[in-house]
């Protein structure tokens, strides 16, 4: 029992020493890593000069949307049909996104990497140049993994699993497409969202004594 009640701590732990190893490596590398080399040749194969499909767009404008639609959908249907078990989900799934957002705009200060298009403005053709701020992680991307992440804790189905995450994966991939971010953002943005995601349901166990 006690080998089984570990598993989730070290789930989390392996995924943030995955975030943790590119953080540092950028900060180490002055937010530079594979700047000059694979990675930005990566990001041109997937950046079109006119990143214009719709589908794709779709898919970046409407992750923070979904991320905060699903919880609230949840709590609203919990709360008039009275139903505790998904209320609890419900603000679960809302203490997840709430974790993801600390820890990934906390990265964000810390290793403050410039977008792709910023730094390499011949190379890269962002959709919407106006998206300012910090590159790594990408935060569509965390958001859309910690959703994920939680559904697949609160909902072991596989029709809830699978389209949960070929949808976060459609976010990333679109963070890419219309050049927003650099591959590693993207990873470490997936990494920060689901540990967020495990580490939140560990917290509500193992903390504040929250079980379904």
């Amino acid at each position: 029992m006690q080998k089984q009640e570990s598993r989730p701590l070290k789930r989390v732990w392996q995924i943030f020493k995955v975030g943790a190893t590119l953080a540092v490596a950028l900060l180490l590398s002055n937010s530079n890593l594979f700047a000059q080399s694979g990675e930005v040749n990566l990001l041109q194969n997937i950046n079109p000069t006119n990143p214009s499909s719709k589908v794709w767009q779709l898919a970046t404008s409407s992750a923070y949307p979904v991320a905060v639609d699903v919880p609230a959908g949840m709590l609203i249907a919990g709360y008039i049909n009275h139903d505790k078990k998904l209320e609890l989900k419900g603000w679960k799934i809302v203490g997840a996104l709430a974790v993801n957002t600390v820890i990934a705009e906390g990265l964000k200060y810390a290793v403050n990497r410039e977008r792709p298009y910023e730094k390499f403005p011949l190379l890269i053709h962002p959709y919407d140049a106006s998206e300012k701020g910090q590159s790594f992680p990408s935060g569509h991307t965390s958001e859309a993994f910690a959703m994920a992440a939680s559904l697949s804790i609160e909902c072991k189905r596989w029709y809830v699993v699978v389209p949960a995450y070929a949808y976060a994966t459609a976010v990333g991939y679109s963070r890419l497409y219309l050049g927003e971010h650099y591959p590693t953002d993207v990873l470490a943005g997936a990494a920060v969202g689901i540990g967020s995601a495990y580490l939140s349901n560990w917290l509500a166990k193992k903390v504040f004594k929250i079980v379904n």
